[in-house]
């Protein structure tokens, strides 16, 4: 159910519990920010020893405030916080930001405490952030909040800020400023004992005054309602989202039996969530605001076709090398674009992109490439560079570039290169809502990051394709094995049975528990075959010895199912061995592993990379949680970096990729409809030559009671 926290981000009054004359108090900072912060409401000190705190006068108890109170900020110690909630309740408040620290974050009693702090909010009906957060602010003009111990009051702006670790939030405050950067609203929720990243993120979807949201998240709450709200954000909103995500959780960390088990921590299943809902992960905060710069104040290309402008052929070719590194495309001009830099352009100078206007360019040169290559249809973007040389009148050219992109919607970057000799064109660029960039990589690469967004704005298959299956027979299958044992491992010749009930494709087998029924067996299958050992103990069968393939007639497959035996019993004595699997030798093709994972928090994971034994050496691995739109499914196959195998390399012709595709939405539907499936693997999963489909040539599936 969505929580009302509105009355939190814009209160019309606000008590401060722990509100203190003290210096370097927290009490103090909290109480000082609202005032000096320009706070539009009426404020409530609360404090039992001061008849005044900064001059207003004080209330000893929280029941004692006569007005009525929208926002309770608590700045007390963790029993006081717990007592002061329940007093909260009896006044009717709409809403509390716990600052103070000392709950589940230092673990011990601490978790006992935070419980009891959340016990309280519910029942008092508030809506709670924090505790151990920095606070909330809110910089809209007719609310001027800082309900926060931030040393500042941020800048006014379309940005908004969430974030679990409040220390990062004075640092980000610090740099914004430096920075000349703005904030709609900026909350640190702590250890987000009531109030959820997905709350916020509601809030600020519906939001007028923010355009972009950035994000410092360590876990989130619940992956399924936060691509449900983020995807609503991106797609109807169409709010681009900024995240950085640090920390792993102790479930992904731990060992697997299946290799997608192994693959898919925690980091995998962040990863999947953030690209199935337009979130954008970034790497660090550096990343973070360059790429907030340029959605806050640019629009956002309708493509990734771009032109460079540069003074200088070396930074030029640096950022050539940047936009094909990260998925850009130079613009090829038009010919009438080529003839209007050519009349306006030196002779010595390159009328091709990058466009070099040479370095003794005044910004009339560059006013007329800038102009010309803005106006061409085939130019999504561009990114003008700018080296300080003796004869370069800097500002003259800063001030001529917000100009030239008036009226033109499409994004434009400048890297004027370096810091003193540049800084007054930068002001002016950074005044006028133009970013700047150090150095010309970063520019592109967060243009780059820009039409990514852009893409995913696009119209397309955002739909799940559902396949027919027989799901009273896959649950009738599933209940038989979890009667025996609360956790089953399901190998090759039991699986099948549940892939058959999804359509996936198949090949003849049989399964032989003695060495008389060999021969009706290989006459089922046919030779030549495979023969693979069957025990709930050998999981990896390879490594045991316990695989044989090419068998090519029946003596062969006698000596064979002798061998197969007697190596799966030196490798585990202890080992149950159900029988040997006869398989139907695949035909030649890429070995490609499909898999799934449940995740605790996220639910079903599904993977996808090549195949064989080297898989978890490799990790060349891509993951999208199920159920998956159609365009997940192709995004996937195309994102592993071994995905030119399955387009055709070496004479070798490409594969059924659309058949794959198939494969992967019936894993997606297999998954998401059968919860008690925990792992599994379908590894090699053998796709042919394109239109001849594919055949799943092993598997294993391991079952758990929910």
């Amino acid at each position: 159910m969505a929580k009302d926290i509105s009355k939190i981000i814009n209160p019309a009054s606000i008590a401060v519990v722990g509100a203190t004359n003290r210096k370097g108090s927290v009490g103090l900072a909290a109480f000082s920010n609202l005032i000096y912060g320009g706070y539009q409401g009426v404020l409530f000190p609360i404090n039992p020893k001061a008849r005044s705190i900064q001059g207003v006068k004080a209330y000893p108890r929280l029941v004692d405030v006569p007005d009525p109170v929208d926002l309770v900020v608590i700045v007390v110690p963790p029993e006081a916080a717990i007592d002061t909630l329940q007093q909260a309740g009896q006044i009717g408040a709409k809403g509390a930001v716990v600052i103070t620290a000392g709950f589940k974050e230092v673990g011990g009693h601490g978790v006992e405490l935070e419980r009891r702090l959340k016990e309280a909010a519910n029942r008092a009906d508030i809506p709670l952030v924090g505790p151990n957060c920095l606070g909330v602010i809110n910089t809209d003009h007719d609310v001027s909040m800082n309900a926060s111990f931030a040393t500042k009051m941020p800048r006014p702006g379309n940005i908004a800020f969430i974030s679990q670790s409040g220390a990062l939030c004075t640092a980000v405050l610090d740099v914004a400023h430096g920075r000349n950067i703005g904030f709609s609203k900026f909350i640190s929720f702590g250890n987000k004992a009531d109030v959820t990243e997905i709350d916020l993120l509601r809030y600020l979807r519906d939001d007028p005054e923010t355009e972009v949201i950035l994000m410092y998240l360590e876990d989130i709450s619940n992956g399924r309602e936060f691509i449900e709200v983020a995807r609503e954000i991106a797609w109807d909103a169409k709010k681009p989202m900024l995240a950085i995500k640090s920390g792993t959780s102790p479930e992904g960390a731990k060992a697997a039996s299946s290799h997608t088990g192994s693959l898919a921590g925690s980091e995998a299943a962040y990863d999947a969530i953030f690209m199935q809902s337009g979130i954008q992960r970034v790497e660090g905060i550096t990343e973070l605001f360059h790429y907030a710069q340029a959605f806050g104040s640019q629009p956002v290309p309708k493509g990734n076709r771009i032109a460079i402008v540069t003074n200088a052929g070396g930074p030029g070719i640096m950022a050539t090398d940047a936009a094909v590194r990260h998925g850009l495309k130079l613009a090829q001009f038009s010919d009438v674009t080529l003839g209007k830099l050519k009349n306006d352009l030196p002779a010595t100078a390159s009328i091709h992109n990058p466009v070099d206007v040479i370095g003794d360019a005044t910004h009339e040169r560059y006013e007329a490439a800038i102009r010309h290559v803005l106006q061409d249809e085939n130019v999504d973007g561009a990114v003008i560079i700018l080296t300080p040389q003796a004869m370069t009148d800097i500002l003259e050219t800063a001030h001529i570039v917000p100009t030239v992109v008036q009226g033109i919607d499409k994004p434009v970057l400048c890297s004027f290169m370096g810091i003193v000799d540049v800084s007054a064109g930068v002001n002016h660029l950074q005044q006028s809502g133009i970013p700047n960039y150090i150095f010309p990589e970063a520019a592109v690469r967060t243009l780059a990051a820009m039409a990514r967004f852009g893409e995913k704005l696009m119209p397309q298959a955002r739909w799940v394709k559902p396949v027919q299956a027989d799901c009273s027979s896959t649950q009738m299958l599933i209940n038989e094995s979890l009667e025996l044992e609360p956790t089953h491992l399901m190998h090759e010749h039991e699986a099948n049975r549940i892939l058959q009930c999804y359509g996936f494709p198949l090949l003849k087998s049989s399964l032989v528990t003695r060495p008389e029924d060999l021969e009706a067996a290989t006459r089922h299958v046919g030779f030549p075959l495979v023969m693979k050992i069957v025990s709930q103990q050998i999981v990896h069968k390879s490594d045991a010895g316990g695989v044989k393939v090419g068998i090519k007639d029946l003596d062969e497959a006698k000596a064979a199912y002798a061998q197969i035996i007697a190596n799966a019993k030196a490798y585990d004595p202890e080992a149950v061995i159900q029988g040997v699997y006869l398989a139907e030798m695949a035909g030649k093709g890429v070995e490609v592993i499909l898999g799934a994972h449940r995740d605790p928090k996220m639910g079903p994971i599904v993977m996808f990379g090549l195949g064989g034994t080297l898989v978890e050496v490799l990790k060349d691995v891509s993951f999208r949680l199920a159920p998956m739109w159609e365009s997940s499914a192709e995004r996937m196959i195309q994102e592993i970096k071994a995905y030119k195998v399955l387009q055709g390399v070496r004479g070798n012709p490409p594969s059924d990729v659309a058949a794959l595709k198939d494969c992967i939405l019936r894993l997606s539907q297999l998954l998401d409809e059968n919860p008690q499936i925990a792992e599994m693997d379908i590894n090699p999963l053998i796709v042919y030559p394109e239109g001849q489909g594919c055949a799943v040539a092993d598997c294993r599936i391991i079952l758990k009671h929910q």
